[in-house]
């Protein structure tokens, strides 16, 4: 808390950054004021002086918001949202919302807008095998698979592997129609969503007739060593016990490994899931992480996060687990 009386003074680089700095008609400034009632924000001309509570802190976030605006970013209500409890926790907005993983089949860069999705990319950068563990919405598959992709354009990878569990949650497959890949194809349609955003329904259809992507069941890891390869482990909560240890004693040399899942949402008829107890059992593994992604992190409607943090406020509260490997 900055005492009454000390001011901070923000000078801002140009009046184009200023105008979009502060958004239209003054609509981030009043945003940062309710945020931190506390303080005061007067500018003038390419200034923003600061006073009262937390003072500091708004100067703080003022500063970064122009590092994102000069790094050619666009600010928007959402955004200055993510910045603020950003900086609230101490984290650099500057830092995450400007790393740019890809750009996509649009053109549009992909980034992480969270510092939980940071950490998470951070982590699948720097460990063979990453965990992504969060509610629907965190970006946990979105963010992987831009990661797969990217290693695949770079060259890191010669391939990427999409898998997962094919559950049957109130059908049973062979109700469904058409051979084996048309019955699962149901399960892995969300896998060839991200890719068609990342590179387009054409694209990817070209890269699986190389072979540079498979998409498949869980079922068809067994007996496979996967060598140069980026495996992605989607779902992973449905899997079970045996499963995840048939998936993971399959990497090879070369191979980077993500594996997401939502502990909240197990369909598994005898509620045996893989993930459980995983991240106790795996300790102190050297090159394997995990990180859990939560309300903060959910980056769809706002309305999923306010479920999620319904949900999350009436489960009983965890055990906390005991640190596996590099934590995120």
């Amino acid at each position: 808390m900055t005492p009454l009386g000390t001011t901070v003074t923000v000078v801002v680089p140009g009046s184009h950054l200023m105008s979009s700095l502060v958004g239209p008609r003054d609509e981030f400034v009043r945003q940062i004021e309710q945020a931190f009632p506390g303080a005061s924000v007067i500018i003038r001309g390419n200034e923003i002086s600061l006073a009262g509570d937390h003072a500091e802190q708004v100067g703080r976030l003022f500063e970064e918001l122009v590092l994102v605006l000069q790094r050619g970013q666009h600010l928007d209500p959402t955004m200055v949202s993510r910045s603020i409890d950003m900086v609230k926790q101490d984290e650099l907005p500057s830092r995450v919302l400007t790393d740019d993983i890809l750009r996509g089949a649009k053109g549009r860069s992909i980034r992480p807008k969270t510092a939980g999705q940071k950490r998470y990319i951070d982590a699948i950068r720097e460990n063979v095998i990453t965990f992504g563990i969060g509610p629907a919405g965190t970006g946990k598959s979105w963010l992987a698979i831009a990661m797969a992709v990217q290693a695949l354009q770079t060259k890191q990878v010669q391939r990427i592997i999409l898998t997962r569990p094919a559950v049957e949650a109130g059908e049973r497959l062979g109700f469904l129609p058409g051979d084996l890949m048309a019955k699962i194809d149901p399960y892995l349609r969300p896998l060839y969503d991200a890719l068609y955003d990342m590179v387009e329904a054409e694209g990817t259809q070209k890269l699986i007739e190389r072979q540079a992507i498979e998409v498949a069941p869980l079922a068809f890891m067994r007996g496979r060593t996967l060598n140069n390869s980026f495996i992605i482990l989607d779902e992973a909560q449905n899997t079970t016990p045996e499963q995840m240890k048939m998936f993971l004693t399959r990497i090879g040399f070369g191979s980077k490994v993500v594996v997401t899942g939502d502990t909240t949402q197990v369909d598994v008829p005898d509620g045996r899931s893989g993930l459980s107890g995983l991240e106790r059992l795996l300790t102190d593994i050297e090159g394997l992480a995990f990180v859990h992604l939560g309300q903060g992190d959910v980056v769809r409607h706002r309305i999923v996060g306010d479920i999620v943090a319904a949900y999350e406020r009436a489960a009983p509260a965890p055990v906390a687990p005991t640190p596996a490997g590099r934590r995120g």
